[in-house]
């Protein structure tokens, strides 16, 4: 659209920008009501999604800490003789004492070069590219062949780095040029352990290159110590392992030397009350902001501000007056009034099912109840003499009491029930206030958001239209006025003439 040409009032004597700027004003009242509906909808979106945070919060808390076995059952684990064994216990592994001798200590096989033959490591060149092959076999009896090629110019170091960098080899190799002898050592345990060289290249390049004298194709290499499995005696029942770290029924045990020790497993009750009573704190914190959401004061006479209003204020009055005109924008909301009420029932209603025994079906019993102060909302109240009590007598009761599964919401546990009750409420909010990578044509305030960007553009359009039309009604009043003082000054001219003759 051109720009209306604009006079200003200098026939009238009217400033016509003021005039047309003060009845704009009026014209413009929808469009501030448009705008501040829009500026209410985006605050109740942020709010919305504010509780979906807040929601996924708790169901974050519930799964790392009250569902995972490993954080709500964690194990701790004794050795009476450290120096003979230690041990890690998952949470699956039964509170138990197991009593172990041991009798010998896993050791890793070595080979020595000859004694009689010394390694220069200043003369030590690979004249030719060789691949050295070597049938291995690990201290626990599994096999697989290593192959390793040795390029021409390859020096000591590099030969040696060769041999400790290829896994399949497993093994640890050094020179010591102090007695220019080579050592290899599996770096895995047991008897069973052995390098057969494969062929007479490779059998000939350890010989002459290394110093293993002796060694033939499809034999092991010579210099050999041995390796050794554990011996070890469980409860009575003598045993061998190819490594000292070994598990047995969820309980990893490291032997570190000989003779006897008892290791002793129990349920970590410190780490279960302090996930049970980390959650309890989680969910008074949730119910209380939710609650105060539902409960905060709607203030209908504050509307949000307009530009103009904005431009007249300092910081700390628009601070003030937007405080007030975005509170409530949930106040009384069905959504998260009904996820408050299905949470309470989560938490009070008695767990059922075969695998909860008497005296664990109800938070109640553990010695979790709620407040009887009902400003409280529900918040939940930890006897922590009792709790522990409770969980000392029963571990797995209570971690069933919060994670046992179901087909019914009542055969759920707590934290089960709870969190599909989360997962159902930040469903419904998202269709409702989406989430920041939705686009606005994906959740209902979207869409309402869309509608009113479209009426403010075409309102704006319609007030461009208005001033324009003003202004041209001005301008032909100027125009008019204007002609009107050209008449009145050419008959005072033309009569004063006359008169003059």
């Amino acid at each position: 659209m051109a720009n209306t040409l604009r006079i200003s009032g200098l026939a009238s004597g009217m400033d016509i920008d003021k005039i047309v700027s003060d009845l704009m004003k009026a014209e413009r009242m929808p469009l501030d009501k448009l705008k501040q509906k829009k500026q209410l909808l985006e605050w109740q979106r942020d709010d919305y999604r504010s509780m979906n945070t807040l929601l996924q919060g708790l169901d974050d808390y519930l799964f790392s800490n009250i569902t995972l076995q490993s954080s709500m059952l964690k194990k701790t684990v004794s050795s009476s003789n450290e120096s003979v064994v230690t041990a890690t216990a998952g949470s699956s592994a039964a509170n138990v004492a197991t009593t172990m001798q041991v009798n010998q200590v896993a050791a890793s096989a070595v080979w020595l070069s000859d004694a009689a033959v010394r390694v220069d490591k200043a003369s030590f060149s690979v004249a030719a590219d060789v691949t050295l092959t070597i049938n291995v076999t690990n201290g626990d009896g599994t096999t697989k062949q290593a192959s390793i090629t040795v390029k021409q110019g390859t020096t000591l170091d590099g030969l040696i780095a060769q041999l400790n960098s290829n896994l399949d080899l497993g093994v640890s190799a050094f020179y010591d040029e102090q007695t220019g002898r080579v050592s290899i050592m599996k770096k895995d345990t047991g008897a069973q352990a052995s390098l057969v060289l494969a062929d007479q290249a490779t059998a000939d390049f350890f010989a002459q290159k290394l110093g293993f004298t002796n060694t033939v194709a499809g034999q092991e290499l010579t210099g050999k110590t041995a390796g050794k499995d554990a011996d070890i005696t469980i409860n009575g029942l003598r045993t061998t392992r190819s490594s000292n770290t070994f598990t047995i029924n969820g309980v990893t045990y490291t032997v570190k030397g000989t003779g006897t020790a008892t290791v002793s497993v129990a349920t970590d009750a410190d780490a279960m009350f302090n996930a049970i009573k980390g959650f309890v704190d989680k969910y008074n914190e949730t119910i209380a902001k939710i609650n105060a959401e539902l409960k905060e004061e709607r203030y209908r006479d504050y509307p949000p501000l307009t530009d103009e209003q904005k431009e007249a204020m300092t910081e700390k009055q628009i601070e003030l007056w937007e405080e007030k005109a975005r509170s409530g924008m949930l106040r009384g909301d069905s959504i998260l009034s009904s996820a408050l009420s299905k949470m309470r029932m989560n938490v009070y209603t008695k767990v059922e099912g075969a695998n909860i025994p008497s005296g664990f079906s109800q938070l109640a019993q553990i010695g979790i109840t709620t407040s009887s102060n009902y400003l409280d909302g529900g918040k939940l109240i930890i006897d922590e003499t009792k709790l522990r009590e409770k969980i000392k007598e029963n571990p797995d009761a209570v971690y069933q009491l919060f994670n046992q599964d179901g087909a019914t919401d009542a055969e759920k546990g707590i934290a089960r029930r709870l969190r599909d009750t989360i997962k159902a409420t930040i469903g419904k909010i998202e269709q409702k206030a989406g989430k920041t990578i939705w686009t606005n044509q994906q959740f209902a305030i979207g869409r309402d958001l869309i509608q009113i960007n479209d009426q403010i553009d075409r309102f704006q359009d319609r007030l461009k239209q208005i001033e324009d039309r003003y202004y041209r009604q001005f301008t032909a009043m100027e125009e008019a006025i204007q002609r009107a003082n050209q008449q009145s000054m050419y008959l005072m001219n033309a009569f004063g003439g006359g008169m003059q003759g």
